[in-house]
């Protein structure tokens, strides 16, 4: 090693070392693992000719993923298309049915219509089958007492 003029602390361990009295055999240096080491490599380029094919590969495999991609949206949209398809006919029967059932209901409804004077004469005899019930209720109260009055005077 060079020592340098200027300094003395350019010196190496060594020197130092031999400086303070301390023999050189017993100097600390840092210890090296070899293998931790890594060596550099130099980047090469591949050759114009793998450059090309690699370009060629990388545009067929996107050419080949975009098209895998808008297959796969297509089909999407025809599965829309046809469940769009599928609801309609289905909303389509729905109004057939709710058309039908409205116009059953206003069938029922001027059916009733024309039975309401008929229900109406039932309700009027069936409160009168009620008046006259009470009044065979009364009848019946009456009788008994008439006969218990009778029965009383006759055993007199």
């Amino acid at each position: 090693m060079r020592r340098d003029p200027r300094t003395r602390s350019s010196a190496g361990p060594g020197m130092a070392a031999a400086a303070e009295g301390v023999p050189e055999t017993h100097r600390e240096e840092p210890v090296r693992d070899d293998a931790a080491v890594e060596t550099a490599e130099e980047a090469k380029e591949p050759a114009e000719a793998d450059i090309t094919e690699l370009c060629r590969d990388m545009f067929s495999k996107m050419a080949t993923y975009l098209t895998g991609e808008l297959t796969a949206t297509s089909e999407d949209y025809k599965l829309l298309e046809n469940m769009n398809k599928l609801t309609s006919l289905k909303y389509l029967e729905m109004k057939d049915i709710a058309i039908n059932i409205s116009r059953n209901l206003k069938d029922l409804n001027q059916k009733y219509a024309g039975l309401q004077p008929y229900l109406d004469q039932i309700n009027v005899i069936e409160e009168q089958v009620a008046a006259l019930e009470q009044a065979a209720y009364k009848l019946d109260a009456y009788s008994k007492k008439l006969e218990a009055k009778y029965k009383k005077l006759e055993k007199r």
